[in-house]
């Protein structure tokens, strides 16, 4: 059995009887075709407000101060993680930027 097929083989393998084709589609005179309706767009719809997905807070106490044991001062941070330990460095960080000396008290949930 040969494997090499002719082109006309092919089509017809794949497409079937060329007699077979679909009809082509009745001419309508121009005439008969209503005019496009113009449709006005209308107001869009008022979007609902959609709740905020819960995100895990934590809240760290840190004692702050610029004297070394001096005068200190109590300062909240929240941090949005659930990682206690990168809390406790975000908020060190932040506060590092104003105090000379941070000493974390507590970590949290909100």
């Amino acid at each position: 059995m040969s494997s090499e097929l002719t082109e006309e083989e092919m089509r017809h393998a794949l497409f079937g009887d060329a007699d077979t084709s679909t009809p082509a589609a009745a001419h309508v005179p121009i005439e008969s075709i209503a005019a496009p309706a113009v449709v006005t767009p209308a107001t869009s719809p008022v979007k609902k407000r959609i709740a905020k997905a819960f995100t895990p807070r934590l809240r760290v106490v840190l004692r702050v101060g610029n004297e070394f044991e001096g005068e200190t001062f109590e300062m909240t941070y929240e941090a949005d993680t659930m990682s206690t330990l990168l809390a406790e460095q975000e908020a060190t960080k932040a506060a590092r930027k104003k105090f000379r000396y941070v000493e974390v008290v507590s970590v949290k949930p909100i």
